[in-house]
């Protein structure tokens, strides 16, 4: 198979994975990835997964890359939080949770980070999409969970101020009834204490 044919059949994809290939029941010398690598016409995400180059800066495109190379896992903390402007940061790498162990990959898209949290905990999140290209991404109520759920150091004010979460998002655009409904699932009295010095510091700030 040369480039012209497997861009042909995979390009639909954004992505493809060498089970993909195998799975497309093709003659393929896997030799050639490395090939077209080399010259740039294609980027390896993850051992055994591939991106199209010519579409790599497409918008959208590392968030479904995000989704895609490692599940199940959806768009949570940092990540989501900067996409919602409930902080400031520009963020420099893709922060995930999965119920799978934690992990991390590095690429030419960038850093693509994933926190481990129990598979009961694999909700609060929804499809999106953007160019085409889909992928999971939290609530800002469970983005800010999952933040004080794996960040336990987020335990005082001091600490919960330093997040400098947008005090207009925070009292006017966050659904703080889904927030409560939301943390009890996790069963833990910390995120639930974590959840009150929240809630104390944005009533204060409406005082």
């Amino acid at each position: 198979m040369n480039y012209r044919s497997f861009e042909k059949i995979f390009k639909k994809f954004g992505t493809v994975s060498i089970s993909q290939i195998r799975a497309a029941g093709q003659v393929f010398d896997k030799n050639n990835l490395g090939r077209w690598e080399k010259q740039e016409l294609i980027i390896k995400l993850k051992n055994g997964y591939y991106a199209f180059a010519d579409i790599a800066d497409t918008q959208g495109f590392a968030y479904y890359v995000a989704s895609k190379i490692y599940k199940p896992s959806y768009i949570s903390l940092h990540t989501a939080l900067a996409f919602y402007g409930i902080i400031p940061e520009s963020i420099t790498q893709i922060t995930s949770v999965s119920s799978l162990k934690s992990s991390a990959f590095e690429n030419k898209l960038g850093t693509f980070s994933y926190k481990k949290i129990k598979p009961s905990l694999m909700f609060g999140y929804n499809a999106m999409e953007n160019n085409g290209f889909a992928y999971f991404l939290a609530t800002p109520e469970k983005a800010i969970l999952d933040l004080l759920y794996l960040y336990p150091f987020y335990n005082t004010t001091e600490e919960i101020q330093n997040l400098r979460l947008d005090d207009y998002f925070m009292q006017n655009d966050l659904d703080w009834e889904r927030l409560t409904i939301f943390a009890k699932k996790f069963n833990k009295q910390t995120l639930l204490e974590r959840v009150g010095l929240l809630k104390n510091i944005f009533s204060e700030d409406n005082a």
